[in-house]
């Protein structure tokens, strides 16, 4: 990881877990290296900082095009992001997407394409089974809890709501087909992967991670990087 990417993440990956008891199941799903879609629901704009710090890899996310505009954000945006227009992705985006999943990059994408105001799950948009189908790497569905709460759509203040995400197991495309349907097959099954972790019973959780172990593992991790 980029010094700016891991000094980001160690920051927010300390404050989300003391400020919102950040729990994290499934990480084991996410594979180490190699191209990797990462679909996870959309609730808050909290939902990229919170999956990108429950992620033990760094990310690479696909933002919508106005805000490449502000300037406040700009420089930070281009450092992690690439643009997409979400009401209708362009070629140059998608083959970008694809790109840099044959690079061996892990690219977030939220199928929904916007925040869910009731939390209830939205249908998928058809960009991300275009990107799976022709790119062929695998997906990992997330379910992302409790950021509706900790910053609600309108709210000015971060509160304190216990957030969780969860990693489902990785969806393979075994089929050849890169056609309009195929497309929006792949992005209907992602949803409903992602609704299955929703539905599931308690998980068992990691026992022992506290507070204090996820702050020290920050710090030695940020320590072991700048060697």
């Amino acid at each position: 990881m980029s010094y700016l990417y891991w000094a980001f993440w160690t920051t927010f990956s300390v404050f989300f877990r003391v400020f919102n008891r950040l729990e994290v199941t499934g990480s084991e799903n996410v594979p180490e290296k190699g191209g990797v879609i990462v679909a996870a629901n959309h609730l808050s704009y909290l939902d990229p900082l919170v999956i990108g710090v429950a992620l033990k890899r760094r990310a690479t996310y696909m933002a919508r095009q106005g805000l490449f505009k502000i300037p406040l954000l700009r420089t930070f945006i281009k450092a992690f992001c690439f643009p997409v227009n979400r009401g209708r992705p362009q070629a140059s985006t998608i083959k970008e997407a694809v790109k840099k999943l044959k690079q061996g990059k892990l690219i977030v994408m939220f199928p929904e394409g916007g925040r869910s105001i009731d939390g209830n799950l939205l249908d998928a948009k058809r960009g991300v089974g275009m990107i799976a189908a022709i790119s062929r790497m695998p997906i990992v569905p997330a379910l992302i809890k409790g950021t509706e709460n900790a910053l609600p759509v309108g709210a000015k203040f971060l509160r304190p709501s216990k957030i969780e995400v969860i990693f489902g197991n990785p969806i393979e495309i075994e089929h050849t087909e890169t056609d309009k349907h195929f497309q929006e097959r792949i992005s209907r099954d992602i949803m409903g992967k992602i609704k299955n972790l929703k539905s599931e019973g308690p998980r068992a959780k990691s026992k022992g991670l506290k507070t204090f172990y996820s702050m020290l593992f920050a710090l030695c991790s940020i320590l072991i990087q700048w060697k």
